[in-house]
């Protein structure tokens, strides 16, 4: 891969490129070294980190080594420089005191990461409000935070949140999360909110008014999550670059949640970027066993579909999860696997158009890179792959940040010509 890149690499040993152990140009301890050094060097952004309603408590104090996969400290041992920490709205009936009750989820998440940020560790990590500030507070030496919201529904209907939320720091919005909403299809209808397989056919008309505000306030159009009619109305729609802030390839995973080829071109097409997720299940589904043992598993417990696994009581909860953990461990999902997404969706859409997201704390990791802790790991299998500094830089974040200027460029087209901020 990349032959041309890899030699020069190799002949020229003052640059921070790799150069495979099979070469006999560097040692095994070299080569992590040299990978270590290319990892040090870029902005490593992961895109998607969710955080519970106590976020930024005594209870869930982000400042001290515990037991959730992103903290303070993890993030600097890994040398993750940036993590979009997620305002999450869970779908429900669609009814006025639902709508308020998803205002207040969404208030309550806000206030955690501005508390994490401004209150609790200001001196240790800071809210970007734009891609510039990205760059500036790691140069800084501080961690960066910066804010996407899960699911459209935390606006409800009332499309003047938005510029409340972006006030807030959002810079993106995933349009739907499980289930249907007023914005769109969800990837993941729910029967049990009486969702068919399609409401909207796509983005509503509704729908299509949030994406123009999002445009004109400079907030990202995220289409993970959303079924395949809406992501491809979304980047029909768009004045400015789409992204898929959590989503992995079709082609080899066959999951509701991935991306086929047809979309991954259409983003491409969107100058926008698909930020490969590190969830097990979106990677690689395993062989029948697992899958055969994972139902097995839900149909025991009367985990049947994502309202019965919400309901679970805390105990019943905890046995669900470590024995749905004992399958994992049986059958893992590797940091290999997971960069074979990235590989996939290089070589269909390009380095310019693929990026890394983890959902730690939302269902991802995989073994290898199952916390902040471990985000050199995807570095150094990137590297032993071929990936140059330069590759790396735009894979884990790079992309990104490229895509929120364009799309903080086509907001302020927008705003200077309809003279409104």
């Amino acid at each position: 891969m990349r032959a041309s890149a890899v030699l020069g690499a190799c002949m020229a040993s003052l640059m921070l490129t790799a150069c495979p152990v099979g070469t006999g140009a560097l040692s095994e301890e070299e080569f992590v070294a040299r990978a270590r050094a290319i990892h040090e060097s870029v902005v490593t952004i992961d895109s998607h980190d969710d955080i519970p309603a106590d976020f930024a408590t005594d209870e869930v104090d982000p400042g001290v080594r515990g037991d959730r996969q992103v903290d303070l400290p993890k993030m600097r041992e890994g040398g993750l420089d940036a993590a979009f920490f997620i305002v999450y709205v869970n779908q429900t009936e669609r009814t006025p005191e639902n709508y308020e009750r998803a205002k207040q989820e969404a208030r309550t998440r806000f206030d955690a990461i501005h508390r994490m940020t401004d209150s609790l560790f200001p001196g240790q990590i800071e809210l970007a409000y734009s891609a510039d500030d990205v760059e500036r507070i790691v140069a800084s030496g501080k961690l960066v935070a910066a804010i996407g919201i899960e699911n459209g529904y935390a606006i409800g209907r009332e499309l003047s949140l938005l510029a409340d939320y972006h006030e807030l720091g959002a810079r993106y919005v995933t349009l739907s999360h499980n289930g249907h909403n007023d914005i769109c299809d969800s990837a993941i209808p729910r029967s049990g909110l009486g969702d068919e397989e399609e409401e909207h056919g796509g983005v509503s008309e509704f729908g299509a008014r949030v994406i123009e505000e999002m445009n004109r306030l400079g907030i990202m159009v995220d289409v993970s999550h959303v079924s395949r009619n809406s992501m491809l109305d979304a980047v029909r729609l768009s004045r400015a670059p789409v992204i898929a802030s959590h989503s992995s390839t079709r082609a080899l995973a066959d999951v509701a949640r991935n991306l086929d080829d047809e979309q991954l071109l259409a983003l491409k097409e969107s100058g926008g970027v698909a930020q490969m997720v590190a969830v097990g299940s979106f990677v690689n589904e395993g062989p029948p066993e697992k899958v055969e043992a994972l139902q097995a598993l839900r149909e025991e417990m009367g985990v049947t579909d994502y309202e019965a696994r919400a309901a679970l009581s805390g105990e019943a909860k905890a046995e669900y999860e470590a024995r749905r953990e004992e399958i994992e461990e049986r059958w893992p999902v590797t940091v290999p696997d997971f960069v074979d997404h990235i590989d996939y969706a290089v070589r269909l859409i390009g380095i310019d158009h693929v990026g890394i997201a983890s959902d730690f704390d939302g269902g991802g990791g995989v073994q290898g890179w199952n916390d902040a802790g471990e985000s050199f790991n995807v570095t150094l299998e990137l590297v032993r792959r071929g990936y140059t500094e330069e590759d790396v830089r735009k894979l884990w974040g790079g992309n990104l940040l490229r895509v929120w200027r364009e799309v903080e460029r086509v907001a302020a087209g927008m705003q200077a010509a309809s003279g409104l901020p």
